[in-house]
């Protein structure tokens, strides 16, 4: 079992991500269910621009491993930015189980673009497009 918070460096409450389901070079499934303790929660739901953190967590946790398995730290700063992203929801009702899957087509150096889907069952969610690039270097 991968212990999450060893790879990203979200906590409670802005660490969303709960669950690794698969982890693979080329493709990344994470899961998490919708809660109160959620940024964005309105007292009622949760605002879907949430959704782009999912994926940068998602991300964060490939990019961790590939760090820890160099014998690197897997909890570093990145800056991320949406190139793209459409939202298949108005909003998220707490107790929603929702599946995350990444794939990083392709990365150079400190820069990455992450391709993201959001599915709650067979229902996608959202997709995004991110740009990432790592603010703090390895010495």
């Amino acid at each position: 079992m991968v212990d999450i918070e060893a790879l990203i460096p979200q906590r409670e409450p802005i660490k969303i991500i709960t669950e690794i389901i698969e982890l693979h070079d080329d493709l990344v499934i994470t899961a998490a269910v919708v809660n109160e303790r959620w940024p964005l929660y309105d007292g009622h739901a949760v605002n879907p621009l949430v959704l782009i953190e999912a994926i940068a967590q998602t991300s964060a946790i490939a990019e961790g491993h590939k760090r820890m398995l160099q014998g690197k730290s897997g909890v570093k700063g990145w800056l991320v930015g949406i190139k793209s992203a459409q939202f298949f929801t108005d909003a998220l009702a707490p107790g929603t189980r929702m599946t995350v899957f990444v794939k990083s087509p392709y990365s150079f150096d400190n820069y990455g673009v992450i391709d993201g889907i959001v599915k709650a069952g067979d229902d996608i969610l959202a997709t995004a497009v991110l740009q990432a690039i790592r603010l703090n270097h390895d010495v």
